[in-house]
């Protein structure tokens, strides 16, 4: 099937072409026998597209392998990213919070593929082409979400908080939020305000998950093969993508807000999980950090013995 749709809806251009490259990378990863996570619509968004149609979405149709900087290291990289961050989610919300925010939700499929507990409201907030696209894949397929999803078709330019209070949000009630690989697309200013929002809409008990890149690693990736490799295959210039200005410190934001946050690198997954990416000599992945934080429930006061 190939979705004459997607041409019309911006799926294909800019950032909604990297969550097709993203998608393709999770197909490549689900049918690989050491799979991270699996994730059997990605290919048909893929196919779907006429821009992605002849894209490779399994291991074996990728030339070179795992020696690919595309679609073997960065693919990699994307299936653990996708695992951590399944993991993350699922261990949120086993916590207490029953919703569950995925901005800039592109291609994502977890509110169909993963085993939410009872309850659960996914709320994915994107481009309206964009849901659009995937609600015409996910219809040909007749796929059935294992939670309740309510998509949210708003620019994260616009007033998107109050497009997610519309469709049911409820900011008394504890949440979980998710920016993958979405924050160095967006303007320094962009980035603050949305960490701003989420920590209005947030109360104690809420959690959330984000990737950063640091600045550095921003202005030296322009010769490094991953993103050469990504104009060079798919036509999509990754770096001319990035928001070239220096970075918010959104972690230490959090922190100030009285968020607990803990950072890591994507190597350290690898090293827990056994496969995915290590580093190498002059890494476009070097300077990825991904951000957990949750906003701490107050602990109860002490009660005072009564005066005698």
């Amino acid at each position: 099937m190939v979705s004459t749709a997607a041409e019309n809806t911006g799926v294909e251009g800019g950032v909604g072409g990297t969550a097709l490259m993203v998608a393709a990378a999770r197909a490549i990863e689900t049918h690989r026998p050491d799979a991270l996570a699996r994730d059997v619509y990605a290919e048909h968004f893929v196919r779907a597209a006429p821009a992605s149609a002849g894209w490779p979405v399994r291991a074996e149709e990728v030339p070179d392998g795992d020696a690919n900087p595309l679609w073997g290291r960065m693919a990699r990289y994307f299936g653990l990213r996708t695992r951590v961050l399944d993991d993350f989610l699922l261990g949120a919300v086993r916590s207490g919070p029953r919703q569950v925010v995925i901005l800039g939700a592109g291609l994502d499929a977890r509110a169909f593929r993963l085993d939410w507990p009872a309850g659960c409201v996914v709320f994915e907030i994107d481009r309206e082409g964009v849901l659009g696209f995937k609600q015409e894949v996910l219809g040909s397929l007749s796929a059935v979400p294992t939670a309740v999803r309510v998509p949210v078709p708003v620019d994260l330019r616009d007033d998107w908080a109050g497009a997610l209070a519309d469709a049911g949000f409820d900011a008394a009630q504890p949440s979980v939020w998710l920016a993958e690989g979405l924050l160095f697309y967006l303007p320094s200013a962009a980035e603050s305000r949305l960490v701003g929002q989420v920590d209005r809409l947030s109360t104690a008990g809420s959690a959330m998950a984000f990737e950063i890149k640091l600045d550095q690693a921003l202005l030296d990736a322009g010769e490094h093969p991953l993103y050469t490799s990504a104009t060079t295959q798919m036509g999509i210039d990754l770096l001319g993508l990035f928001d070239r200005e220096p970075r918010p410190d959104s972690v230490g934001d959090l922190t100030g807000r009285g968020w607990t946050t803990a950072v890591h690198t994507a190597f350290e997954f690898t090293r827990h999980h056994g496969r995915g990416p290590l580093p190498v000599p002059d890494d476009g992945l070097g300077g990825n950090r991904w951000v957990f934080a949750t906003k701490p429930v107050p602990l109860p006061r002490p009660q005072q013995a009564p005066h005698s």
